[in-house]
């Protein structure tokens, strides 16, 4: 049997009078009175104003204690390199770098992104030392060596 007037699509049989046109692939209607009635949901979708929220289950967030250490560490070694007599421009110049790590650190301990305030101040007084009191000193030693010869 072949259909002269194919249905939607150009497949199928043609669509009976009365009955709306199948097209592809979609679902058969069901006969009315079968299966659930069709429901919304049974809960809000959020929240009602005025209740919190739940808390979340993330992982709460590790300190960046790197500043601080960084300032630790530069600051330990410009005062070494600032007590060397050769090495006393490379003190002054990782005395800097000590000073500003360890500012940037103790913000951040100071806001809570950071556990080690105490050895971010330390990194900030030594390379305070290192880039200031060392220096000075030794330039007074030295014009004090120059004034008795």
């Amino acid at each position: 049997m072949s259909y002269s007037n194919p249905g939607p699509g150009d497949y199928g049989p043609p669509p009976q009078p009365g009955q709306p046109p199948a097209g592809g692939y979609a679902y058969p209607q069901s006969a009315p009175g079968y299966g659930y009635p069709n429901q919304g949901p049974s809960y809000p979708a959020a929240p009602p104003v005025g209740y919190p929220q739940a808390p979340g289950y993330g992982m709460p967030m590790q300190p960046s204690n790197g500043m601080g250490t960084t300032g630790l560490v530069l600051g330990i070694i410009g005062v070494v390199c600032s007590l060397t007599f050769f090495l006393w421009f490379f003190g002054v110049i990782l005395g800097i770098l000590g000073i500003i790590f360890g500012a940037i650190g103790r913000g951040k301990a100071t806001r809570g992104e950071a556990t080690n305030k105490g050895s971010a101040t330390a990194g900030l007084v030594l390379g305070i030392t290192a880039t200031v009191i060392l220096p000075l000193l030794g330039f007074l030693a030295f014009a004090s060596l120059m004034s008795v010869a």
